[in-house]
């Protein structure tokens, strides 16, 4: 009967510890990040990990916190690389523009969004992680050729979808 008592108590403390921080964490991670969504899928995650080490931090709070602070720097990096991989194909799509007079206001991002998953992976893998062609065939476990091919095939669609004003690019 301890047992389920011990058991009792810690999920207690856990969903005290809960009620008591995760508004303070999700208002901070809201500031840093500027969205709501975002803001309580990292303080969530942040209680995700902190329950997976329960029994072995001593200080949650700090963890908490810590680990939040990672999850937004992660949030920011990756923004980062989207908005330099958006604001590449943007270029391209402008200088596409302006040399054949066609309107460059279509949303990259949503023709990125629509392809078919095998050619959006390779995608947003070599455009917005600058990751190398064979690291992609790792990460996705298939061939070199598969991959650049897959590239290839997305790339038409992408110019299809801009009305064929996309350079060859990367």
């Amino acid at each position: 009967m301890s047992r389920s008592k011990d058991s009792g108590e810690k999920s207690r403390a856990a969903s005290d510890l809960f009620t008591d921080l995760y508004p303070g964490l999700a208002g901070w991670c809201r500031r840093l990040v500027d969205d709501d969504g975002t803001a309580h899928e990292i303080a969530s995650e942040a209680f995700t990990r902190l329950w997976g080490h329960w029994t072995s931090v001593r200080e949650p709070r700090g963890f908490l916190y810590v680990t939040a602070a990672n999850l937004v720097r992660d949030h920011w990096r990756k923004m980062d690389r989207e908005r330099r991989a958006i604001r590449q194909v943007s270029a391209e799509v402008e200088r596409a523009a302006h040399h054949d007079g066609a309107d460059a206001s279509v949303s990259v991002r949503m023709l990125v969004r629509s392809l078919p998953e095998r050619l959006r992976t390779p995608v947003l893998l070599y455009y917005y992680a600058d990751l190398p062609i064979r690291e992609i065939a790792q990460l996705t476990r298939r061939k070199e050729g598969t991959v650049k091919s897959d590239l290839h095939a997305a790339r038409e669609l992408l110019r299809a979808g801009l009305g064929g004003h996309l350079d060859h690019a990367h």
